[in-house]
């Protein structure tokens, strides 16, 4: 069985995301998309809005597991029998980090595998970091996120 992690911090999750997972599903048997929790970050949504957001977008697909970890996420991996990661990439630029992360994931665990997945170019542009800022000055996310994260933005910045 192919057991694929898709981690993030998915805060909040955008339809660039959500391409990731919809294409994945079709790869691997299970995919597991796994909130990040990290200490030293600052969210706008805490791990449990980010793993709603998720259950609710991801609705109605089958193989799918929503979960959150904190740590490193090969353990993570070993935990959950899981032995790839998928990892989506909007660009030349995402690649040079991801490549780094495979490469020291690789170094801690070689049975763990890294699949690196380029998003729809509609997609290309967005990240969850401009969609807060777009939703923070009231700006419309319309297409940008799924309806319910929008409705989510709209709640968190009361408008």
């Amino acid at each position: 069985m192919k057991v694929a992690v898709y981690a993030g911090s998915f805060d909040p999750v955008t339809n660039g995301h959500m391409d990731i997972i919809n294409r994945s599903t079709k790869l691997f048997d299970r995919l597991i998309v796994a909130v990040l929790n990290n200490c030293s970050k600052q969210y706008l949504f805490t791990p449990e809005e980010r793993m709603d957001m998720l259950c609710v977008s991801t609705r109605g697909l089958k193989g799918i597991e929503v979960d959150s970890f904190s740590g490193l996420l090969i353990d993570y991996m070993v935990n959950k029998d899981a032995n790839i990661i998928v990892k989506g990439l909007r660009a030349v630029s995402d690649f040079e980090y991801e490549l780094q992360m495979a490469s020291m994931n690789r170094k801690l665990n070689e049975d763990i595998e890294t699949v690196f997945m380029m998003t729809s170019a509609q997609y290309s542009f967005l990240s969850s970091s401009l969609v807060k800022e777009v939703a923070m000055l009231g700006g419309c996310v319309d297409g940008l996120v799924p309806k319910y994260v929008g409705e989510k933005l709209k709640e968190k910045f009361n408008y």
